[in-house]
């Protein structure tokens, strides 16, 4: 593959997947905005009852509540993973053989984008679905991007790539004549 159709592959990945950053962090900042007008000190609105409901609820902590009121953390954090996330997704290689990843770090950084958002805002984050069946704590839009791209993640290092196919993320490292080859 020429330099120039590789730098073209390139940027068209790189539109495409901010393209679809932007899309997903308006969507969860939608979703929240509804939420906030519509049942903010209202009572929840149950879908499926005793088991799925919309129900607002802030919250100023992480998954399951934890670290609250720890504003800066979540902040700093963020930005130390969406600029892993950035630099990966700036690395890897322009073939289909990482498409499933760049997906997958898109959905991340939209996740931590769009919680990020309301920290910044509202120095809460604003959840809304909850599992009432099983009571499982309440959630959002963001927190469903991390969560499946996460765990996503998991199953593709574990059975889809292999180590070698991370090699791009190595500093310096150059990669094999071949790791350029689209048809991957």
């Amino acid at each position: 593959m020429t330099n120039s159709k590789t730098n073209r592959k390139q940027f068209i990945y790189y539109i495409s997947g901010m393209i679809a950053l932007v899309l997903l962090i308006i969507f969860d900042q939608w979703t929240k905005m509804v939420v906030v007008n519509k049942l903010m000190n209202k009572e929840p609105f149950i879908i499926v009852e005793h088991i799925f409901q919309f129900q607002y609820l802030e919250n100023r902590g992480a998954a399951f509540g934890i670290l609250q009121n720890q504003r800066w953390f979540f902040l700093i954090a963020c930005v130390i993973i969406l600029s892993a996330i950035a630099y990966v997704y700036y690395k890897m290689p322009p073939i289909k053989k990482y498409n499933f990843l760049r997906v997958l770090a898109v959905l991340m950084a939209a996740g931590a984008i769009g919680n990020m958002i309301d920290r910044v805002a509202n120095n809460y984050v604003v959840d809304f679905m909850y599992f009432k069946l099983i009571n499982f704590p309440i959630f959002n839009v963001a927190d469903c991007y991390v969560t499946v791209s996460a765990a996503l993640l998991i199953i593709a290092i574990l059975f889809i790539y292999k180590e070698d196919d991370f090699n791009f993320i190595q500093k310096g490292k150059a990669q094999a004549p071949g790791d350029v080859d689209d048809t991957k």
